[in-house]
């Protein structure tokens, strides 16, 4: 019978290299997201395109990674002051999801 001693020294050390390539194989192996059935994400709809969301119409004006201008035409808003502050020109996600008009 082999001592607790012996057994951990015959186990493989985890070393840098063995923990960059495990991170590196879980990164690459990740979901793949996607839009709900239906809906498309605002960086996918060719520009000018109507669109709305649960409390927004609006109209696309721009995109690039990081942001995507929209012009909002149309809002659920019951409060005047909300509904004020949404009309108009809006910088929103790229990655929200949209149904195209």
């Amino acid at each position: 019978m082999k001592s607790k001693r012996s057994l951990l020294s015959s186990k493989k050390p985890i070393t840098t290299r063995r923990i960059k390539n495990l991170v590196k194989k879980a990164l690459n192996d990740g979901p793949e997201w996607g839009p709900s059935k239906g809906y498309k994400y605002l960086k996918d709809i060719s520009l000018g395109s109507k669109f709305k969301t649960n409390m927004v119409e609006g109209i696309l004006l721009g995109v690039n990674k990081s942001a995507a201008k929209v012009l909002i035409t149309d809002t659920k808003f019951r409060n005047e002051d909300d509904k004020k502050y949404y009309m108009g020109k809006q910088t929103i996600a790229p990655n929200t999801e949209v149904k195209v008009l």
